[in-house]
Order: C-alpha cells, then sequence, then structure tokens
C-alpha cells in the first residue's frame, strides 16, 4: 500500500541528481514511489533563494521557505545577512511558507556569536509580521535558543524544531512553546537511544517527519547522499518504536504538516 507521506524539511537546490539523470523531477517521482506527496523545500541562504524558489514554483508538490542558515557566516562570501524587511518582502509569495531555517549553532562556530542571536531574532520578527511558521535549527544552544524563542514571542506563530536531537526536556519546553518535533534520518542510528525515547513521547499531532536531504540519511544509508524518498524510512521507523502502523505514522505526520504549513491537500 503507498501510504501519503510529507518530507518537511529537504534541500531540493543541493541534492545529488547524478542518480537521477540530473534531473530533479526524477529524484521527485522516486519519491512518490515511496508515497512522498509534498516537500518543503528549504532555504539557507539568500544566494540561493531564487533556486528554492523555483523548484516550488515548477512543482505543484514542492512548497519552499526563506531564510539564512546560522552557520552562514556574516560578510563572508556568500553570506548575506538578511533584515527584517527583505525577508517579509521574500516572503510574500503563496510559494513561500515558512521563515527559516534559522536558529542557533554553536557546534560549528565559535567567539561571539551575538551576530548569530541578532539574526535568529531578526528572523523571529520576520516570521510575526507575515504570520508564517518558523523552522528552527538548533545544535549546542538549546538554552539560548528556547530562549529567544520566549523572548521574541515565537509562540505566537509557532513552527517546528528541523531535525531535533535534543532530550524529553527541551522537546517538553518546545512543545509549551507551540512549535512542532521533526524528526529526521537520526532517530535510525542505533547511538540515538535518547531520541528514539522522544520519538516514543512526542504527542501524535505534534510530530513531523523529514529527510533533511541531501544529509543524514538513514539507516541503511547512513553515510550516503539522502534523498526525499528516504522519508520514508524515518517514517517507518518512528511507527516501530511507538508500536504503531506506518499508516498512522504517515497520516498524523502529513495532517500536522498542513497543519502548521497551511497549504491544503489540494
Amino acid at each position: 500500500m503507498t501510504h501519503f507521506l510529507v518530507d518537511s524539511h529537504c534541500h531540493l537546490d543541493r541534492l545529488d541528481l547524478s542518480p537521477f539523470d540530473g534531473r530533479l523531477e526524477n529524484a521527485l517521482q522516486a519519491a512518490s514511489e515511496q508515497g512522498v506527496g509534498h516537500l518543503l523545500c528549504v532555504c539557507i541562504d539568500l544566494e540561493h533563494f531564487e533556486d528554492v524558489l523555483q523548484a516550488a514554483r515548477q512543482f505543484s508538490n514542492v512548497s519552499a521557505s526563506v531564510g539564512v542558515h546560522p552557520n552562514v557566516q556574516p560578510n563572508e562570501t556568500g553570506g548575506k545577512e538578511p533584515t527584517v524587511e527583505e525577508l517579509v518582502e521574500l516572503a510574500d509569495d503563496e510559494h513561500i511558507v515558512a521563515i527559516g531555517e534559522t536558529g542557533l549553532d554553536y557546534f560549528r562556530s565559535e567567539g561571539d556569536l551575538t551576530w548569530q542571536q541578532d539574526r535568529f531574532r531578526n528572523h523571529i520578527a520576520a516570521a510575526r509580521q507575515t504570520g508564517k511558521p518558523l523552522i528552527i535549527h538548533m545544535r549546542d544552544a538549546a538554552e539560548d535558543t528556547l530562549q529567544i524563542l520566549k523572548e521574541e514571542k515565537a509562540d505566537e506563530v509557532g513552527g517546528v524544531m528541523h531535525c531535533f536531537t535534543e532530550n524529553r526536556d527541551v522537546a517538553k519546553t518546545a512543545l509549551d512553546l507551540n512549535f512542532m518535533i521533526s524528526f529526521s534520518g537520526i532517530v535510525t542510528f542505533n547511538s540515538a537511544k535518547e531520541l528514539k525515547e522522544v520519538a516514543k513521547m512526542v504527542p501524535l499531532d505534534r510530530m513531523l517527519i523529514e529527510t533533511d536531504s541531501p544529509y543524514l540519511a538513514p539507516v541503511p544509508y547512513r553515510g550516503k547522499s539522502n534523498q526525499p524518498a528516504y522519508v520514508r524510512l524515518v517514517a517507518e521507523h518512528v511507527a516501530e518504536l511507538r508500536q504503531s502502523s506506518l499508516n498512522e505514522i504517515a497520516t498524523a505526520t502529513t495532517q500536522n504538516y498542513f497543519s502548521l504549513f497551511g497549504k491544503g491537500l489540494a
């Protein structure tokens, strides 16, 4: 049976298309054959925003976001710093359903990270102005990320904690802040024992699934290039953890996606 799944976070502009004759439509067809009916192509920097937007304009089952990843250094080549006004203007398109990905990442960045926090606050301001939900990236920065979300009243728009890797307490705080929890291929890793426990406790109506492709391919493709078709493996693993069915996880996460990002199934 084919299940209707949504890949709630992927980077179609960065996929390795060599297995697909260099054609994005072939990658989307491969995903469709695994039951993936919709995808959210997430923006990392403004220099490639047009590529992200074009994917959504070209394919009716693709939506897009606008934002600058916290690891894109300010003022470096290819690192344009977004203003609130610019984010709001770029988000004024029917294909743009979210602001992000944004957030904090203290794993790859060192020194004074005030610039990262300021950028994060600008994204939250843009989300509140547009009414579009946030896509949050959080790595080695849970305390500050949650604090800024509270301070900037991000709960008024909500969003998703993408590629969640934190513990139950962080998950509960994020849920209380009106954010959904999204599981990526990491949840399939044998080493992700704490994350598997989180996948068991998150309410079914607050959960999303994603690939973050071309990154973080799930088992048994770990270490290889990821693709949207593999979101089914994430759904299957979460179903197994929760002693549920693929159909139940697929149905719930798809409904959650469209509830959050406001684009009808049609």
